[in-house]
């Protein structure tokens, strides 16, 4: 019973992933962490072509080995959390237009106490 929800997450982590990859607000690879957790549980075939992906899996390896997060990928949530937090800004009105800045430095607060893979 468990295998066909996992994979269902898995699939559906993916998803939201590749989403991320072009919203600046949605994370791209802690998505593409989950997703091989879940495939690990349920498609192991699917999991070593996550992590056998020349972009993807280095970071993927990288967070399980060892917690970190590369430091191109720190470099780039923070540009793309400020161009949110500046677009909301000039485009929200109080208070949900501190929102997005308000995120932003809890999650750069958070990935610069992690290790540089």
């Amino acid at each position: 019973m468990k295998r066909p929800v996992y994979r269902l997450l898995g699939i559906f982590s993916v998803i939201l992933g590749v989403i991320g990859a072009f919203l600046p607000l949605l994370p791209t690879t802690p998505f593409l962490i989950l997703a091989a957790y879940f495939f690990a549980h349920s498609h192991p075939e699917w999991e070593a072509r996550l992590l056998a992906h020349p972009q993807l899996g280095p970071a993927i390896l990288a967070w399980r080995q060892r917690r970190a997060i590369p430091r191109a990928a720190k470099l780039m949530a923070g540009c793309l959390l400020a161009i949110s937090a500046v677009g909301a800004w000039l485009w929200l009105t109080p208070p949900l237009a501190y929102v997005p800045a308000g995120a932003g430095v809890l999650v750069l607060g958070w990935m610069l106490t992690r290790p540089n893979a």
